[in-house]
C-alpha cells in the first residue's frame, strides 16, 4: 500500500547525515572512533585488545564506520591500519552543527 502519491526526496545532506548516524548508532562503534581519536593509526588486532569482541565481529564494525566515510584504511598485509578520516570527520561535524542549530525556533508546546 502506497501512503503518498509521490516519492519522498531526501537531500544530499539528509542522506549524508543518516549513514552517519546509522555508524554512531553501535557502542561498539562508539568505543571505536574514541579509541582511533586518541591514536595516529590503529591496526585490527590492537582494538580487539580493547574491545571484548571477536575480531570479526570488531571488523564488521569498522566496515561500517569505513562506509560512512568516519574512518580510513590501508591494508599493510596480513594486517589493515585504520585511523580517523579527518576530512570527513570535520563534514559530518559541520553536518549535525547545522542540523541542530536549525532546530525548532519557537518555544516547545508538547
Amino acid at each position: 500500500m502506497q501512503r503518498t502519491l509521490s516519492e519522498i526526496g531526501y537531500s544530499n545532506e539528509e542522506e549524508r547525515m543518516a549513514s552517519i548516524a546509522k555508524a554512531l548508532s553501535h557502542p561498539a562503534r562508539l568505543k571505536i572512533l574514541s579509541l582511533l581519536a586518541g591514536e595516529t593509526c590503529c591496526f585490527t588486532g590492537e582494538l580487539t585488545e580493547h574491545i571484548s569482541m571477536a575480531q570479526s565481529t570488531v571488523s564488521q564494525h569498522l566496515k561500517v564506520l569505513l562506509d560512512a566515510g568516519l574512518i580510513q584504511g590501508k591494508i599493510n598485509p596480513p594486517k589493515v591500519k585504520y585511523c580517523i578520516n579527518r576530512e570527513q570527520w570535520h563534514q559530518a561535524q559541520q553536518l549535525f552543527e547545522e542540523f541542530f542549530k536549525n532546530g525548532p525556533a519557537a518555544p516547545w508546546t508538547c
